[in-house]
């Protein structure tokens, strides 16, 4: 069933944006709370980034049992997974259960998107526009917008030529698409153009696949989940959280110890076949403690995932194509079934925009400097605005006619990637400065949900009107963020974790690496004290802070 809820009064307590993983947990921690709740969704039903990106291959990359939420033990019950990782359709319908069960959509706005948010200071709550000409008030506002939400739109010469069919992966139709008997092209070798290219090149004619940077992959390893698997998992399902909470990129796998740069040959070769044979997005990365630290660590696992791209790609010249030459795991790396196989195929063909420049779409395909391919449809496979896109895609005015585009105009800057200073009562979701991306997602959502929840119900026990934060203690954050990260690899890849995929773009690291466990207890340290770093009452934000937490 879907909502429209636009015949109810317009002044709320907490408006919250979006209805994906963390918008549904939002709504139910602030019903919780008893505060009057309305949560603006953009698409017709809830999902976020799963009710978007339906494109063929769409699959989670944390494994089912992580990547679910761990707040109803009804609900942990009541949910079947059917594979080790989950694919689009099963998450969309995980969340629709959700919604449904906890009865959320009467307070979700569908079809709604958000187009402005001005703070008033002197009655200390938001002024909320959305494109249906609505005005509504909120002392709170939650932004769950999602990491990867804003898609990086094609901007590529010559499109508006093009007379067959073009679609981008992360605004796909939910009809789906025909592909039987068409020349299709794919631009984009970055984690979903690697889950869409096995399954398009089993139903077109022929797929040419248009790379301009070679990406590593790691093999899913996918199958359905057993019921005794099942059963087991979920009886001890509380310590498997734990260890996720405790861990780096909250998944159950404990945290290396050994060093690459003190194991032998024979030792780093055994270590990582034995997590290649596992499977999954942290095959190689549990190995060895100095894999995103060292680069000769690091060298050691671009060797072994490239001699794998050579044994399963038969012609050595498309294998070497494909083999990626930065840092692995610096950029995201993909989860794949039969990606590299795919190559292997008489109908697939792959393009190298590193030896043949892109020049332009033309009416009947694209044109290279090697040539021109005709085409019927083309894929976009390209991404989004990453991190900071959904939010700044909203006119967002906070204190003094701030705006979040002026603040953030050189970078984003965050307090625990929760709040940014000069914008009250306002928090991110798995904000810049969050481990967010870098990190199991549902587990990080969880994590900051029930931070903003238990802060807003200390301001209502405390009669406290206004939370902020100030421009000290989030450069203070913002420096600690960056030094954790200039202790690794992460900074040297042109990756959109530094927003490169986006021209024009400010180059700043944004996600915070020093892991959820450590996130956590960070978090946990600044509440203890006092909610560190934070300012109430009707000049928060005014006094000096202590900086960093």
């Amino acid at each position: 069933m879907r909502t429209n809820a636009k015949e109810i009064a317009n002044e709320f307590d907490a408006i919250v944006v979006g209805s994906g993983f963390a918008g549904l947990y939002m709504l139910y921690r602030l019903r919780e709370l008893g505060l009057r709740s309305r949560v603006f969704e953009r698409g017709h039903d809830v999902g976020g980034t799963w009710y978007w990106n339906r494109y063929p291959g769409a699959r989670c990359d944390i494994e089912s049992f992580d990547y679910q939420y761990s707040f109803s033990e009804e609900l942990l019950k009541d949910w079947v997974w059917t594979e080790r990782y989950a694919s689009q359709p099963e998450i969309l319908a995980y969340l629709s259960h959700v919604a449904d069960r906890f009865e959320l959509r009467s307070d979700i706005q569908f079809g709604t998107t958000v187009r402005s948010m001005v703070w008033l200071e002197e009655a200390a709550h938001w002024i909320v526009k959305t494109d249906d000409g609505s005005t509504s008030t909120a002392r709170f506002c939650i932004m769950a917008v999602g990491n990867l939400s804003l898609i990086k739109r094609p901007d590529f010469e010559g499109l508006g030529d093009f007379q067959g069919e073009w679609y981008h992966t992360g605004m796909w139709p939910e009809e789906g698409v025909d592909f039987s008997g068409k020349r299709v092209g794919i631009i984009g070798t970055g984690s979903t153009g690697i889950q869409a290219l096995p399954l398009i090149a089993e139903e077109a004619a022929q797929v040419l696949v248009f790379q301009r940077t070679p990406n590593y992959s790691m093999p899913a390893r996918n199958r359905p989940i057993a019921q005794d698997e099942r059963q087991e998992v979920m009886a001890h399902f509380r310590e498997r959280r734990r260890l996720c909470e405790e861990s780096e990129a909250g998944t159950p796998m404990p945290a290396p110890t050994a060093a690459a740069t003190e194991a032998s040959e024979e030792e780093i070769r055994s270590r990582y076949e034995t997590g290649w044979q596992r499977g999954g997005i942290s095959s190689l990365s549990y190995a060895f403690s100095d894999f995103f630290t060292s680069e000769e660590a690091n060298k050691t696992a671009q060797e072994f995932a490239r001699s794998k791209i050579r044994e399963v790609v038969k012609n050595p010249e498309v294998a070497e194509a494909l083999s990626p030459e930065h840092h692995i795991g610096t950029k995201r790396t993909a989860v794949d079934t039969n990606y590299f196989q795919s190559y292997n195929r008489d109908n697939v063909t792959l393009v190298d925009l590193r030896r043949t420049a892109f020049e332009r779409v033309i009416a009947d395909g694209i044109r290279t400097s090697g040539g021109s391919y005709q085409l019927d449809v083309i894929v976009f496979a390209i991404g989004f605005d990453a991190m900071t896109g959904a939010l700044l895609d909203i006119d967002i005015t906070g204190r003094a006619g701030s705006t979040l585009r002026e603040v953030w105009q050189e970078g984003p800057v965050t307090y625990l990637g929760l709040v940014t200073a000069g914008f009250p009562n306002l928090f991110l979701v798995t904000g810049p400065g969050s481990p967010g991306v870098l990190s199991n997602m549902v587990l990080s959502i969880e994590q900051h949900v029930q931070f903003i929840a238990s802060l807003v119900d200390h301001m209502q026990l405390e009669d406290l009107e206004v939370v902020d934060t100030s421009e000290d203690a989030e450069a203070g954050w913002v420096a600690y963020v960056n030094e954790l990260a200039d202790q690794t690899l992460y900074p040297k890849a042109s990756s959109w974790y530094l927003g490169a995929n986006i021209p024009g773009k400010p180059r700043v690291f944004m996600p915070y690496v020093g892991g959820c466990g450590r996130y956590r207890r960070e978090c946990d340290e600044v509440v203890s004290n006092d909610y560190r770093g934070f300012f109430f009452g009707a000049n928060a934000g005014a006094d000096t802070p202590e900086g960093r937490a």
